[in-house]
């Protein structure tokens, strides 16, 4: 069965941190491009991080470059987003995505929150 989990939102207090984990089952993990989404109340689902499948390229949007790291385990079929020097206009869902290059193939997670105040 295909799933994307993701785990690890909470409340975070401005200038914490966290770390997002996505469990991924159902796929050959190792040909899909891994993504983290966000999405605040009221906005668009907005790009945050992605890595791609074979030499694990990273690329960040320019509101969290230098505070993100994403990264994959293979082995553990997980995707993990670390975030540090969290900013309230971080707050939103955070929702993991797999896609197959030069296919069609893309599916989601259900979402974890993150929520930064004081």
């Amino acid at each position: 069965q295909l799933q994307l989990v993701e785990s690890g939102g909470g409340l975070v207090q401005p200038g914490g941190s966290l770390k997002l984990s996505c469990v991924v089952d159902g796929l050959t993990f190792i040909r899909y491009t891994f993504s983290w989404y966000r999405q605040a109340p009221g906005l668009e689902r907005e790009l945050v991080a992605s890595i791609t499948n074979g030499d694990s390229t990273t690329q960040y949007s320019d509101a969290v470059k230098g505070r993100a790291t994403i990264s994959r385990d293979n082995g553990m079929r997980t995707v993990y987003l670390q975030m540090t020097n969290l900013k309230p206009e971080d707050t939103a869902v955070y929702y993991c995505n797999a896609h197959r290059p030069q296919t069609v193939f893309t599916y989601w997670g259900q979402g974890t929150q993150v929520t930064v105040s004081s």
